[in-house]
């Protein structure tokens, strides 16, 4: 059945394109300017009222784009080029990544965000999400604990070590038969954080399923050394892959999923990709948000709650000329609209951080002892969060 599914649905896209190819040729051909509705989708405003309707998946209005405006015409010319690549990768039923896409016509498209874009275009153009073009994601997620699931075919059981990592699958459409007797799912923004966990043998004494974003790519059959991602340091932004597999786990075990970040404000902006997806990917927002995920740490207050020495306290950034400063990022954060009508436990901590003007890392918990994260502070932390 699957197969006829995904068969059935190749057609209907393939349909899809050939009707919006050949409306833009029956416009040049009498003469016409060719006009294309990008319906405009968001999660987040600013409006502070309570009054907006980010909540809801429906489109926020509609993008006009015309061959009348040149950068319309250069936006077209793209979304055209990419889309006649995602046919052919369609009717040979083969997939290729964002990266493959930009090598085709380097010089055209000029940087890899102008084929994100119009990957995104079509997407919304088609009523799709990405997956279903046939356009892949690298995978950089990995995944350890007691958990076992086939992917087309091939068996993946964590539950034999539980403190291996394994890849998270890139095709997550093809993942079933999951098995699993965790308690909860735990979701850690560094991968140092993660291999930690690991080396402490921290699903051996609870009852977990843990998932973080690797920095590197990581080939599909192959387990994880981790001596040889030691140096491999990042931000733990998380793929589409591993949002995706991470709300399949919770949809079809039902467990409390806790996640772990840095206390920072590019920390926090993971949290909320996970639990509220991402701007640029808002149309698919229903498909990758996990509205059940719980902050679990580190909190703002957490620093004088355990104790930590001013030394591991970094001021935020002021000023920083290639990324947004640590306090711009956090103001600009702070006027979403989720805050303003929920979660305001969340948005009590970061005002506390803006306030104090520090920030520090999950790692900075080991100032205590090398195993005082997965020994005292995530246990303790997971029982509060259950009511124990």
């Amino acid at each position: 059945m699957e197969g006829k599914r995904s068969s059935s649905q190749r057609s209907d896209l393939l349909r899809k394109i050939r009707e919006f190819t050949r409306s833009i040729l029956d416009d040049l051909s009498i003469g016409k300017s060719p006009v294309v509705l990008i319906d405009r989708f968001r999660n987040y405003c600013t409006d502070n009222t309570g009054n907006c309707c980010c909540s809801s998946d429906l489109s926020k209005g509609k993008e006009i784009l015309t061959l009348q405006r040149e950068c319309h015409a250069r936006r077209l010319d793209v979304l055209l080029r990419v889309l006649l690549i995602v046919q052919q990768l369609l009717q040979e039923n083969r997939h290729g990544s964002k990266r493959d896409i930009y090598y085709m016509h380097p010089s055209v498209f000029s940087d890899q965000s102008v084929v994100d874009r119009a990957i995104n275009d079509i997407c919304i153009l088609l009523q799709c999400s990405r997956h279903n073009l046939n356009v892949v994601s690298v995978g950089k997620g990995l995944v350890m604990g007691w958990l076992r699931f086939l992917e087309a075919g091939k068996k993946f059981d964590c539950i034999n070590g539980p403190n291996t990592a394994y890849p998270v699958p890139v095709h997550v459409e093809e993942v079933k038969d999951i098995v699993s007797v965790a308690q909860y799912i735990l979701v850690v923004e560094k991968e140092s954080v993660f291999q930690r966990l690991a080396n402490d043998k921290f699903c051996n004494k609870n009852r977990c399923i843990v998932i973080t974003v690797s920095t590197y790519f990581v080939q599909p059959s192959v387990k994880i050394n981790f001596l040889t991602m030691f140096f491999c340091q990042g931000r733990g932004y998380p793929d589409i892959p591993t949002r995706r597999f991470l709300r399949l786990l919770v949809e079809k075990l039902h467990l409390h999923v806790y996640c772990l970040v840095d206390c920072d404000p590019y920390g926090f902006d993971i949290l909320t990709t996970y639990r509220f997806g991402s701007m640029q990917m808002a149309y698919d927002a229903k498909f990758l948000r996990v509205p059940e995920i719980e902050w679990l740490g580190a909190f703002p207050s957490d620093s004088e709650k355990y104790g930590l020495p001013e030394p591991c306290l970094l001021p935020l950034t002021a000023e920083d000329p290639e990324l947004l400063s640590d306090k711009r990022k956090t103001e600009a954060i702070l006027h979403r609209c989720y805050l303003q009508q929920e979660l305001l436990h969340w948005r009590l901590e970061l005002e506390l951080m803006l306030q104090r003007g520090v920030k520090f890392e999950i790692e900075a918990l080991s100032v205590h002892s090398l195993s005082f994260l997965s020994e005292n502070y995530i246990p303790s932390k997971i029982q509060v969060a259950e009511g124990v």
